[in-house]
């Protein structure tokens, strides 16, 4: 195990949105300096990172001279090029690892992961032509999913198939991408268990929140979720079985479906994660912070939920609440400094706390 970063050290973080600003913020709560590498311009975490480079994936001098410029490198968001990768690990270790990113990165790789492991997943197939669609609808039946194997998220890059009838267009709407398709699971409620590993392999896991979606976006993370104890213990041990076996350091999150049989895995994502915004205001180390001590080389700290918490997206015009929102009694405020409000977009989100002694 390498010593761990001293305060002074600098986080290099790939990827400028909301998930790199929060992480900036954490970094220098524990006396480290952010530097933001991110080809747009203006990225909401430039506003609180010490240094921000803009330029493009491919930019070989800028990934070099950004690389050196830090102790350690980690990223917000997956679909980084394998190319970036490939350069920057020639400096300085990226956490987490490569093989994180390959599971992630495509779906049908994923499930494959996960099932290798021995976890359950929605039924699944790998569509390569209408013929193999249609085969794999007859096989797992509709309604189902078709979803493209990489680059989607928030409900992006996915086709809603209500009958074999729609097969041939649904698949010519994913314009060739590789796809799977995946069978609808009837399921009490989806949870999210944000779970992070350390870089001497301790494994922590903050308590399953219960979500709500709408438009493929997630709108509201509540904790305590509806989990039995048992199952609780069952959604944390099976993420820590991921991070153990993709040899992890840093925060993970791990979307669930509850359903009467048990616990299936519908994604994992190598980051921070929505569904753990939560963890600011009801923890008194949160995702991020968490995120910072792993790949820092520090100890874990201390995850355990001190308020029961409602999380809530602002999504587009959902800004328009503000004025009232900031007057509410209980309610913690966190805005992402977009200066473009646009329909579905992820403006910020706000916490509403009760404590744990006023239930």
């Amino acid at each position: 195990m390498t010593d761990p970063l001293q305060p002074g050290a600098a986080i290099g973080i790939l990827g400028g949105g909301q998930l790199g600003r929060m992480l900036s913020v954490a970094a220098a709560r524990l006396g480290f300096t952010a530097h933001i590498f991110e080809p747009g311009a203006n990225p909401p975490a430039g506003q609180v990172a010490a240094r921000t480079t803009t330029a493009s994936w491919d930019d070989a001098a800028a990934l070099a001279a950004f690389a050196e410029s830090v102790d350690v490198i980690t990223y917000e968001f997956e679909n980084i090029p394998t190319a970036t990768l490939d350069m920057l690990q020639q400096h300085r270790p990226i956490r987490p690892g490569r093989e994180a990113l390959r599971v992630s990165q495509d779906r049908l790789v994923e499930k494959d992961f996960l099932r290798d492991l021995g976890l359950e997943t929605a039924p699944y197939a790998d569509i390569t032509t209408l013929a193999s669609l249609e085969e794999a609808l007859s096989r797992i039946g509709t309604p189902a999913i078709l979803k493209t194997r990489r680059f989607g998220y928030d409900g992006k890059g996915q086709m809603r198939i209500g009958k074999p009838e729609e097969a041939a267009d649904a698949l010519a709407l994913l314009a060739g991408a590789p796809a799977v398709l995946e069978g609808f699971v009837p399921f009490e409620c989806e949870v999210s268990v944000i779970a992070a590993r350390g870089l001497d392999g301790a494994v922590t896991c903050f308590d399953p929140g219960e979500n709500e979606h709408r438009d493929g976006i997630l709108r509201r993370t509540t904790v305590p979720s509806r989990l039995s104890i048992a199952r609780r213990s069952d959604a944390v041990l099976l993420a820590g079985k991921i991070l153990n076996a993709l040899d992890y350091v840093g925060v993970l999150g791990v979307e669930l479906f509850v359903t009467e049989s048990g616990l299936l895995v519908n994604e994992i994502a190598p980051r921070v994660h929505n569904s753990g915004h939560w963890t600011q205001n009801g923890c008194a180390v949160d995702q991020f912070e968490q995120h910072i001590r792993a790949i820092a080389g520090w100890p874990l700290g201390d995850g355990q939920r001190h308020a029961d918490v409602v999380m809530e997206n602002l999504i587009g015009d959902d800004m328009d609440q503000l004025p009232a929102l900031a007057g509410e009694p209980g309610v913690a405020l966190h805005l992402y400094g977009k200066a473009e409000v646009r329909a579905g977009r992820k403006m910020g989100h706000v916490n509403r706390i009760r404590s744990r002694a006023e239930r």
